[in-house]
C-alpha cells in the first residue's frame, strides 16, 4: 500500500513538472495543450505577478502632492528630461536620470523599497508615464508619473510643451460609428533566448530602456490621413468614443489586455496605435504592448492633440491653463 502511495505521489509530481511547460489555450475544438513560447511565458509570468496594466494603470500623481512632499524623505523624485532642461529649472531634490539608465539606477543605485513613492517627471507626463509603466512591470510597485509633467509646475514649461501642442483641428471631422475588434488570433514572436518568464522579462526590459520613447510617438494627423496603415485603439471613456474618434478606431478598456480578455485580438503583423485623452494612459499601455513584442505607437498628447476644446466643453480630461501652477524651481 505504501509503495502504491509513493508511486502515485511521484507520478503527480512528474506530471506537474511536465505540464508546467504547456498552455491550454482554447480553440474551436476545445482546450489544447502545447509548449509555451516566450510570449506566452512572459504573459503568464506578468499575470501571475501583479498584472499591472490590467489592474492598476495608470499610476499618476499631481504636482500639488509632489510639492507638498518636497521635504519628505520617503518621496524620491526622478527627472528624466535632458541635462540642459534640468539645469534650466528643476524641482528641489530631484535627481536627473536619463531613461536609458533608469533600470540600472533602480537595480544598483537606490533601494526602491525604502521609499513610499518614487515619482518620474518629464516635459508633458507622457515619457514619464511610459517608463513608469516599464518600471511597474519590472516589479517596482511604488513608482508614479507626475500628471502633465513639468507643464503643470510652471508656465514656461507648459508653453514649450502642452500649450503649443493642443489643437481642435479635427473637431467635427471625427467618426462616430463604432468599429469592431478583430477575432482572437496569433501573437508576436519574442526571441530573447531565455527560458523563464522572469528572465524573458528582464531581457525585454533591458532592450526597451535602451530604446528612446520618441520611437513610439506618432502624430495624430499621420494616423488621420492614413488610418488603414495601422490598427487604432483607444482607451477613452465610452461617451467620448461615441462623441467622436479617429477613423477606424476600436474601443478597448485599459484593463482588458489579459490573455483571457482582449490581448489576442490585437494584430501581430500590423502596427498598433494607441490613444487616450492625454497621451499618458496611452503611454502606459504602449509600454506594456511593446514589452510583449507588439509594434506599438502612442499618439502624442492623445485626444487633446485634435479635440482639446471639445474635451474642455464636455468636462473630459483636457489640458488648459488651469493645470499650470507657478511653483518654484532650482535653476
Amino acid at each position: 500500500m505504501k509503495k502504491a502511495t509513493y508511486f502515485l505521489a511521484a507520478f503527480l509530481i512528474a506530471s506537474a513538472v511536465l505540464l508546467s511547460g504547456f498552455s491550454t489555450r482554447s480553440t474551436d475544438n476545445g482546450p489544447v495543450a502545447k509548449n509555451l513560447d516566450e510570449f506566452e511565458l512572459l504573459v503568464t509570468y506578468l499575470e501571475q505577478n501583479g498584472n499591472f496594466i490590467n489592474t492598476k494603470a495608470p499610476t499618476l500623481i499631481l504636482a500639488n502632492e509632489v510639492r507638498k512632499n518636497l521635504k519628505n524623505q520617503k518621496y524620491h523624485i526622478i527627472d528624466i528630461r535632458s541635462e540642459s532642461w534640468f539645469d534650466y529649472g528643476h524641482i528641489r531634490n530631484a535627481h536627473n536620470v536619463q531613461p536609458a539608465n533608469l533600470l540600472n539606477y533602480f537595480e544598483n543605485k537606490i533601494d526602491p523599497k525604502s521609499y513610499d513613492k518614487i515619482v518620474l517627471i518629464c516635459y508633458s507626463g507622457q515619457s514619464a508615464a511610459y517608463y513608469t509603466s516599464l518600471l511597474r512591470l519590472a516589479g517596482y510597485d511604488n513608482v508614479y508619473s507626475m500628471k502633465w509633467g513639468m507643464s503643470s509646475w510652471r508656465a514656461d514649461f507648459a508653453e514649450n510643451s502642452w500649450l503649443k501642442n493642443v489643437s481642435n483641428n479635427l473637431s467635427g471631422k471625427l467618426e462616430t460609428k463604432p468599429n469592431t475588434k478583430l477575432p482572437s488570433g496569433g501573437h508576436p514572436e519574442i526571441n530573447t533566448g531565455k527560458t523563464t518568464g522572469k528572465d524573458i522579462l528582464h531581457a525585454r526590459l533591458e532592450e526597451l530602456f535602451k530604446t528612446p520613447y520618441k520611437e513610439s510617438i506618432v502624430k495624430c494627423m499621420d494616423i488621420y490621413n492614413k488610418p488603414s496603415d495601422c490598427y487604432i485603439i483607444t482607451c477613452c471613456p465610452e461617451e467620448l468614443y461615441e462623441y467622436g474618434h479617429l477613423p477606424g478606431t476600436v474601443k478597448y478598456d485599459l484593463h482588458s489586455f489579459s490573455s483571457d480578455k482582449d490581448l489576442y485580438t490585437l494584430p501581430a503583423d500590423r502596427k498598433v496605435v494607441v490613444y487616450d485623452e492625454t497621451g499618458q494612459g496611452g503611454a502606459y499601455l504602449t509600454a506594456y504592448l511593446n514589452l510583449l513584442g507588439y509594434k506599438t505607437g502612442n499618439i502624442a498628447y492623445g485626444a487633446n492633440a485634435f479635440m482639446n476644446k471639445d474635451l474642455k466643453a464636455k468636462g473630459w480630461d483636457a489640458f488648459s491653463k488651469k493645470q499650470v501652477n507657478m511653483y518654484p524651481v532650482i535653476e
